[in-house]
């Protein structure tokens, strides 16, 4: 459905990295946001609703409607259109409720 315009061809400067979505490893760009390398490895739902269980993907991607809620590095509730991709990231998508953070 999504796919990068310029996807054959990466410039030569721009560094790769790895990133484990639900336990499957995917190479990206440094510097691209969570919710574009979930739309760029055909994800587009981040998250299930707690009340009817649907699913919820990027709809903004300007960190205005919080649909793109994933957990980072074990952190729940971090927007993946606001979070930029490091290499080592573990994002998991949430399912049901939310957690309550402090």
């Amino acid at each position: 459905m999504f796919r990068r315009i310029d996807a054959a061809v990466m410039q030569s400067t721009e560094r790769k990295v790895r990133v484990t979505v639900d336990g499957a490893t995917l190479e990206c760009r440094e510097g691209d946001s969570v919710a574009a390398v979930l739309f760029a490895a055909g994800v587009v739902a981040c998250r299930d609703t707690a009340v009817s269980g649907a699913a919820r993907g990027p709809y903004c991607m300007m960190g205005v409607c919080y649909d793109c809620l994933v957990s980072i590095d074990g952190r729940p509730n971090q927007q993946a259109c606001m979070a930029r991709v490091h290499d080592g990231m573990r994002v998991e998508r949430q399912l049901g409720a939310r957690e309550v953070t402090a």
